[in-house]
C-alpha cells in the first residue's frame, strides 16, 4: 500500500536527460510511486495544482502512446510487457471521487395498492378487476412496483473491491486517502463473469463506462503475474515532443513538403527511396515556418555541446532550399527552427515568456544571405506547451513567428574564419 503520509511533492521529478534520465510517466510498486516530468518543467507550488499537472501529463501520454502499456519486472531489468488498463485506474477512482459511493443494484419489490405507478401485466394477473357495463375493466387494487436498494449483491462486493484497488495503486494522485477493506468478493474470472453478464443487460451509459472500467482491471489482475513494479510511460519522450510541436503549429497535409529523392537504375525501373520529412510545417500571415522539434537540453544547461548538430542543420537548410523552389517564395516569406524545451520561471537566458529566440545556427557552405539558411533557436516552455497544444489560437501562433522573424532584425552572418 502507498505511504499516504508521504507529501506528493517528494514523488514528482523532473528529468535532466542526462545518464539515462529520460523516462517521462510513472514508475511503481506496492510501496511507492515516481511521477517523471519532462525537461524543462516548472512544478507548480500547489499541492492541489500539482496534482492537476500530474493528470495532465498522463493524458498527454495517453494520447500519444499507441496504447496504455505496464513494463513489470525485477528492478525493470529484462522487463516483460503486459497490458495496463491507466484509464480504467482513473475512471474508478474519478467515480467513486464523484458519486461519494459504492455501485449498489435495486432488487425489485411488489406489493397491493390502490394508488401508485402500476405494473400492469401483474395487476392484470393477480387483481381482481370490476367490469363496467361497457366491458371495460376497472381495478381498485393494483399491483405496485418499488425498488429496494440491495448493497450485498455481488456486484457491489466487486466494486469495493476495485475501488480498494484503483486508490491502492492511482488513488494518491487525487487525495491522501484510503477507501475501506472490501471484505468478502467473488474471484477475479467470476467477477469478470459476472460484469460482462452485466455490461450484456444494460444499456445505462453511465454503467456502461463503470462496469467496463472494472472489468478491464480485473482482466489485468488475472492476467499479471506479480504486482511488484509496473511504469506508465515512455523513454522516448521526444516523439512526444515532436507530436506536441506539430500539433499546435503544424499543418496537416505537410506530405507536399517533403524533399524527395529516386534512383535512376540502369539495369530497372526508377525506384524511389524514402523521402525527407520535416517534423512540422507552420504556415501563418502567408508565411512558411520549417520547424524541427528537439528535445535537447540546451533549455536547461545553456551549454553550446547540447544544440542540435551539423547534420540537424543540414537537414534544415534543405527543407528549406526545396520549399522555396518549389513554392517560388521570396525569402520574407520563409523561415527556420529548431524548437527546444525550457523552464521560463528558472533559466539561463533571462527569458520569461513562453517562448524565446537564442540564436542561429548556419551552415559555413552556404552564403548565409536567405532567411531559411539561418535557423533559428527557439525555446518553448515545457508546461505551457503540455497544457497548450491542442487548439493552438493564432495569437501563439503569432508569438512564434514573431520569435523566429528576429532574424531580419540580425546583422549578417560573418565570414567562417578560416
Amino acid at each position: 500500500m502507498m505511504d499516504l503520509g508521504k507529501n506528493i511533492r517528494e514523488r514528482c521529478h523532473v528529468n535532466t536527460n542526462e545518464d539515462g534520465d529520460s523516462f517521462v510517466g510513472v514508475k511503481a510498486d506496492t510501496e511507492d510511486a515516481i511521477i517523471y516530468f519532462p525537461i524543462g518543467y516548472q512544478l507548480p507550488d500547489d499541492d492541489d495544482d500539482l496534482r492537476i499537472d500530474i493528470n495532465n501529463l498522463l493524458s498527454v501520454l495517453a494520447a500519444f502512446m499507441k496504447e496504455d502499456r505496464v513494463i513489470e519486472a525485477s528492478k525493470f531489468e529484462a522487463p516483460r510487457t503486459v497490458d495496463f488498463p491507466m484509464h480504467s485506474y482513473l475512471k474508478i477512482i474519478r467515480d467513486f471521487l464523484r458519486t461519494g459511493r459504492y455501485y449498489v443494484e435495486t432488487d425489485p419489490q411488489y406489493r397491493t395498492d390502490t394508488k401508485g405507478s402500476a405494473n400492469w401485466p401483474r395487476t392484470v394477473r393477480e387483481q381482481r378487476a370490476l367490469i363496467q357495463k361497457n366491458g371495460s375493466l376497472v381495478f381498485t387494487n393494483m399491483t405496485i412496483r418499488s425498488v429496494t436498494p440491495n448493497s450485498n449483491k455481488q456486484i457491489t462486493q466487486i466494486h469495493r473491491y476495485c475501488v480498494y484497488e484503483a486508490f491502492d495503486k492511482m488513488g494518491w494522485l487525487y487525495v491522501p486517502f484510503m477507501p475501506d477493506n472490501p471484505g468478502p468478493h467473488p474471484s477475479t474470472k467470476e467477477s469478470i463473469y459476472i460484469l460482462n453478464k452485466k455490461l450484456a443487460a444494460t444499456h445505462n451509459d453511465v454503467e456502461q463506462g463503470l462496469f467496463t472500467a472494472m472489468r478491464d482491471m480485473l482482466v489485468y489482475i488475472d492476467k499479471r503475474s506479480s504486482d511488484k513494479q509496473y511504469f506508465f510511460g515512455t523513454d522516448f519522450f521526444d516523439t512526444v515532443w515532436e507530436r506536441m510541436i506539430d500539433k499546435a503549429f503544424g499543418v496537416e497535409d505537410k506530405e507536399q513538403y517533403f524533399p524527395r529523392t529516386r534512383w535512376l537504375l540502369d539495369y530497372g525501373r526508377v525506384h524511389e527511396k524514402r523521402p525527407l520529412q520535416p517534423d512540422t510545417i507552420m504556415v501563418y500571415s502567408d508565411k512558411y515556418y520549417v520547424l524541427d522539434a528537439k528535445l535537447y537540453k540546451y533549455g536547461w544547461s545553456a551549454n553550446p555541446e547540447h544544440l542540435p548538430n551539423g547534420s540537424d542543420i543540414n537537414k534544415q537548410i534543405t527543407y528549406g532550399e526545396y520549399i522555396k523552389r518549389t513554392k517560388e517564395l521570396p525569402n520574407e516569406r520563409l523561415y527556420n527552427a529548431f524548437i527546444m524545451p525550457y523552464n521560463k520561471a528558472n533559466n539561463l537566458f533571462m527569458i520569461n515568456g513562453n517562448m524565446g529566440n537564442i540564436g542561429e545556427a548556419v551552415g559555413d557552405w552556404r552564403g548565409n544571405r536567405e532567411n531559411y539558411e539561418r535557423i533559428q533557436g527557439i525555446v518553448v516552455d515545457t508546461r505551457y506547451l503540455m497544457y497548450n497544444y491542442i487548439g493552438t489560437s493564432e495569437q501563439q501562433k503569432q508569438e512564434l513567428a514573431e520569435c523566429i522573424e528576429k532574424v531580419n532584425s540580425r546583422d549578417p552572418v560573418p565570414e567562417p574564419v578560416t
